[in-house]
């Protein structure tokens, strides 16, 4: 099983939260194409794609989907969020033991966890924490979704999810970061909806047979770069 790699580009501008994917500060971003289907996922398998950039403080990422079947009714901070139509992003900086999952709903409802040891148990993983509230409110997310999405909406919907994701968030799980030319990080990011009525789960690093994302063994590389001068 290959293991892919995103070059992430440094924002040559700041992004502007509207979901621009052909905005100035999108644009020079790759796409990275959430299109690994596990078998257990119904007949409905929505395209989703993602892009991220990074500044000297944030790593920002925008995710679009063309989904149908789209359901999204958790509001809470770190509720099942992963239950709804939802777009999540798994990332695990250099030297550190554990990474982080990210996980928003198509209503910019999201959880936040730093997960140390992912063994499944009856409360969640082996070793895990919930990142604290205050930190995870540094957390700019906009979305073009209503907050609540219910009764699902069967017709084609496209939808957006834009994060700006403080590294100070990260830092406070492992020390400093300083993102740079040439540095790897780990990741996945991942499409779902283990709820709505066309369940499915789709991935941009293959995650083999089990049906987890929890699977840090499948992660792939982010390769942080310079701006574009195209």
């Amino acid at each position: 099983m290959s293991i892919p790699t995103y070059q992430v580009r440094r924002a040559v501008v700041a992004p502007e939260h509207r979901g621009e994917w052909d905005g100035p500060a999108w644009r020079v971003a790759e796409t990275m194409r959430i299109a690994s289907f596990h078998p257990r996922s119904s007949d409905h398998r929505p395209a989703t794609e993602a892009a991220l950039l990074y500044d000297e403080a944030r790593l920002h990422a925008l995710f679009h989907v063309s989904d149908r079947y789209v359901r999204s009714i958790h509001t809470a901070y770190d509720s099942d969020t992963y239950q709804d139509s939802c777009v999540e992003l798994f990332v695990q900086p250099p030297g550190r033991v554990g990474y982080f999952a990210l996980e928003v709903n198509a209503g910019g409802a999201f959880s936040l966890r730093h997960i140390e040891d992912p063994t499944r148990t009856a409360h969640r993983f082996a070793k895990w924490e919930m990142v604290t509230a205050d930190l995870a409110a540094t957390i700019r997310i906009t979305h073009s979704m209503p907050d609540v999405v219910d009764p699902e909406q069967v017709g084609a919907t496209d939808w957006w999810v834009e994060i700006s994701w403080p590294f100070s968030v990260m830092e406070a799980y492992g020390g400093a970061l300083e993102p740079r030319e040439g540095q790897c990080w780990r990741a996945n990011a991942f499409k779902c909806g283990d709820q709505t009525s066309h369940p499915h789960w789709a991935s941009w690093a293959p995650i083999g047979e089990a049906l987890n994302f929890h699977q840090p063994q499948y992660f792939g590389t982010l390769e942080f770069l310079v701006p574009s001068q195209g």
